[in-house]
């Protein structure tokens, strides 16, 4: 073999150190061959342990009894039946006042006096003028005295006598004159005194006739009028006295107090100015007699009629109910607030229930007494299919579905027929989900 063959063979010969560097690369990556089937294997284990993926739903009970009978819900207000602001009918000082807000007062309690003196006074002097109307008509009434008849029949008689006396003087001087014994004034003087005393004894003539007829109808009619006229002015000034005290005029809470002792109480006019008179002295309300008003929308006025009843409930004891009834439906509806004002009467009411109070209606169907059977379900919870109506319902951590028979709508949903009370009812579930379908609660 010549030098060149020599020097192929060596290179075609394979160095031992390469030998174990090739034997450990083949068991890498066969280490890491085997890792990665390993992982995948124990993820598929995984996946088929867990099973199908859980659909999140929300749930709600299907509620019977009271709740399936609601037709619709409204929040309002407490308000009193009737509220009095009892103002004064007279303008004076506030002498006293006897109540505070929220005392239990009654009818014809006396709520506030006020000062009096000058009422008073003036009670008197119109007494004073009805007395001597009264004295004046009685006088005409009664006509003359027997006394008063004789004195002007007297008084007659000697005028009479006193003419006649005249007379004869007067027929002497006319005859002496004749003569030219006395002159022509003398005759004057005697005719004169003799008219004077004739026209006497006839206007003593007509007293006395007068005296003797009593006065007349018209002069008898005036002071009954003015009796009557004197009368009247003494009761209206009783009235201002009597008015002094402000009293309850029906029994009922004290909601308000607005007056204080020593304030100007108007009849006329309020002043907002401080110090000023003050119009009206308290508020109060008959809180046995209280209902909640309410504003329904027109969309939802249709589910309302007259008499229609209720459950109330307030936010401050959400744990009380109380009986109502559609007391008031006003004539009109409002336009800006698309809207129509409902009162509903409280019909036991107690202590705890206070005016502006917010309060809830939830108006009962008029078949609610009807129906005996059925559950209420929220309206996101029925769905279509075919034509039924179905409810999925969570079993054993599945959805299942029910079909169910609408009986009525209620106020947000339906009540119906097929389901039992207290069942865990799906609302808002995806359109996805199918009878079956593993869910779990949404958190």
């Amino acid at each position: 073999m010549n030098e060149e063959n020599q020097k192929t063979l060596q290179g075609l010969r394979i160095d031992p150190s390469q030998r174990a560097a090739a034997a450990n690369a083949r068991w890498s990556r066969r280490w890491i061959i085997g890792g990665i089937a390993a992982l995948l294997l124990a993820g598929i284990i995984a996946v088929l342990s867990r099973g199908p993926k859980a659909t999140e739903v929300e749930v709600t009970k299907a509620a019977g009894g009271s709740d399936s009978g609601v037709v619709l819900s409204a929040s309002g207000y407490i308000v009193a039946h009737h509220k009095i602001n009892v103002n004064s009918k007279v303008t004076g000082r506030v002498a006293s006042i006897s109540v505070e807000k929220g005392d239990h007062v009654t009818e014809g309690q006396v709520l506030v006096r006020l000062e009096d003196e000058e009422f008073r006074a003036q009670v008197e002097q119109a007494r004073g003028a009805a007395e001597a109307a009264k004295a004046a008509l009685a006088a005409l009434e009664n006509g003359s005295r027997p006394e008063e008849v004789e004195r002007a029949q007297h008084d007659l008689d000697q005028a009479r006598a006193n003419a006649a006396r005249n007379k004869v003087t007067l027929d002497r001087t006319r005859g002496l004159v004749a003569d030219g014994v006395l002159s022509k004034q003398a005759l004057d003087d005697a005719q004169a005194q003799y008219d004077a005393s004739q026209q006497q004894a006839n206007s003593l003539d007509r007293t006395a006739t007068l005296s003797k007829i009593g006065p007349r109808k018209e002069d008898i009619a005036r002071a009954r009028g003015q009796l009557m006229q004197a009368q009247g002015t003494l009761a209206y000034q009783e009235s201002q006295l009597a008015a002094t005290l402000i009293r309850a005029p029906v029994s009922g809470t004290i909601l308000e107090r607005t007056a204080e002792k020593g304030e100007l109480i108007t009849a006329q006019f309020a002043s907002a100015a401080e110090g000023g008179p003050v119009g009206s002295v308290v508020a109060l309300a008959d809180l046995k007699d209280i209902q909640v008003e309410l504003d329904i929308a027109q969309d939802d006025f249709s589910k309302l009629s007259a008499k229609q009843k209720g459950s109330v409930s307030v936010d401050a004891f959400p744990d009380r109910k109380y009986d109502g009834v559609i007391a008031e439906i006003s004539p009109e509806a409002n336009r800006q607030k698309a809207t129509v004002q409902v009162k509903v009467q409280i019909l036991n009411p107690d202590s705890f229930l206070r005016p502006e109070m917010n309060s809830t209606v939830r108006f009962l169907a008029e078949d609610v007494g009807k129906v005996n059977d059925g559950v209420f379900v929220p309206s996101t919870a029925v769905r279509t299919s075919g034509s039924n109506k179905i409810v999925y319902v969570l079993e054993g951590g599945k959805a299942h579905a029910h079909t169910v028979t609408i009986a009525s709508n209620r106020a947000g949903g339906y009540l119906v027929t097929g389901l039992s009370d207290g069942a865990q009812i799906i609302t808002n579930a995806p359109a996805t989900l199918k009878d079956g379908d593993v869910v779990k609660l949404k958190k």
